[in-house]
């Protein structure tokens, strides 16, 4: 499989709420193909296992940058 390590993302809700989480790539497909119906969504991320309002959902960020400390040239 292809890039199969945890990725970072931010899920945006209703209210300006934003909940980050660092997921496994076949999470983040499932959840994405979850978004747009209603009801719950379990998503298990690294630090445990959340419940989502698929209803209030405005955006989920897939953070693709790897960040690094210090100086580069």
């Amino acid at each position: 499989m292809a890039n199969e390590k945890p990725q970072r993302i931010s899920i945006g809700f209703h209210g300006g709420q934003v909940l980050s989480a660092r997921v496994a790539p076949a999470e983040l497909k499932n959840l994405r193909q979850q978004l747009g119906s209603d009801g719950w969504h379990e998503l298990t991320a690294e630090d445990g296992t959340v419940a989502l309002d698929l209803g209030r959902i405005e955006y989920v960020l897939v953070d693709h940058e790897e960040h690094r400390v210090g100086f580069g040239t």
